[in-house]
Order: C-alpha cells, then structure tokens, then sequence
C-alpha cells in the first residue's frame, strides 16, 4: 500500500482528501504545519507527499527543498494559482501543481499518474488464487490464465486493491467507465457478473445491499 502524507493546514481541506484516497487504497496521514510535515518527512517514509504552500512554521517552499533530495514526487496544493508561482513551484522541483479549489477526482487520477511514472505502483496484485500483472493486463488463476475484457481487468484491479472495501456503484462506474453515473446499474451489473463466473467467485464478490460490491477476504 502506497503511503502519502498530506501538508495542509486546512484540516477540513486535509481530512478530505484523506478520507478520498483511503478510499481509493491509499495509507495517508495528515500534517497540519509544515514542522509537522518536516517531523513525518524525517522520522518516516512516503511515496508520494501532497504539500501546500502557505503554511505556518515552514512554509510549502522550504519543506519541498528540504524533501527533493529525498527523491519523494511532491504534488503542490495551493489557492496560489498565478502563473510566477507555479513556475517557481516547478523550478524548485514539484512533480505537479494543483491550484485549488479542485475536483477530487482530479487529484486523485494525478496521485495515480505520478506514482505510476515514478515505479511505485504495484505492478502484481494477488488475491486468494488470482494473480493480477497490471503491466502485462494479465490475469492468472491457479497458474491457468483467464481472458478478460479491458473493463472486466479494470474491475477487478479496483476489487482487488480495495479488498473488504464496500465499493458504491456509482464510483465504480464513474472511476472505469470515465462517465458520469446515470443511475442504469445494468452494464456494472453485468460485468460483475461475468467477472465472478470467469473466476468462480460467487462467494468472494459479494453485493452490499443499497451501496455496491465488496470483495470479501475471508482469510
């Protein structure tokens, strides 16, 4: 599981963004003043750091020079969305910037992008019998592999990294179809189901009533 620590001292602004990206399988924590953030930085280890850059005690500017040499990609969060800013953000060495306000899912497909450039997505995931190579776009069962649509592969990549998750359909749909939900569950439905018959798991995709689908680890 990817870590990403978040500096931000609007903590509403913050624990929002925590909360998404744990949704989406992350392991995040908060820092709300950039000593904080310096403290985490040098006592722990991130993947990925989302850092503001007004901030009290050290501002977004000094912490982001102290965690380049660190080689941890750093996403800015900031309502400085003027263009000196920005370049001066990039030219110290911020990976991308994001002026705020922004969509959440915006946030969270550019956390997904520069973890994927910098190698630090999980490129095999594995649950029970299965083994998922997100590479390749493979799909293996007890060492027999198993043809899968490109939205079936999709969804199962979903499952798997948030296994005991109750996924909402809506989200599901939205985050592999790219589409705003319409409230017609038939096509997510129907994938589900050719999903649990190619990989005889009835048992283990189990719908939540009212909300969507959850993989069960049982172990």
């Amino acid at each position: 599981m990817q870590r990403i620590l978040i500096v931000e001292d609007e903590e509403a602004i913050a624990n929002l963004i925590k909360m998404n990206l744990t949704a989406e399988g992350y392991h995040c924590i908060c820092a709300y003043d950039g000593k904080m953030g310096a403290d985490y930085i040098e006592k722990e280890s991130f993947d990925l750091i989302l850092l503001d850059i007004m901030l009290p005690e050290i501002n977004g500017y000094e912490l982001l020079e102290y965690v380049k040499p660190m080689g941890t990609p750093v996403i800015f969060l900031t309502a400085k969305d003027g263009v000196n800013e920005r370049i001066k953000g990039l030219k110290l060495g911020a990976d991308d910037y994001i002026a705020k306000p922004f969509q959440v899912g915006e946030l969270s497909a550019r956390v997904e992008a520069l973890l994927r450039r910098y190698g630090k997505i999980n490129k095999i995931l594995s649950f029970a019998d299965v083994e998922v190579d997100t590479a390749s776009r493979t799909v293996n069962k007890a060492g027999r592999q198993i043809d899968l649509t490109v939205k079936e592969f999709d969804l199962l990549v979903e499952l798997v990294q948030n296994k005991n998750v109750a996924l909402y359909r809506e989200r599901l749909y939205e985050k592999i179809w790219g589409e705003e939900f319409m409230g017609d569950t038939r096509t997510l439905d129907s994938h589900i189901q050719r999903l649990r018959k190619k990989l005889n798991w009835e048992n283990e995709i189990k719908t939540v009533f009212r909300v969507g689908y959850r993989l069960e680890d049982k172990r």
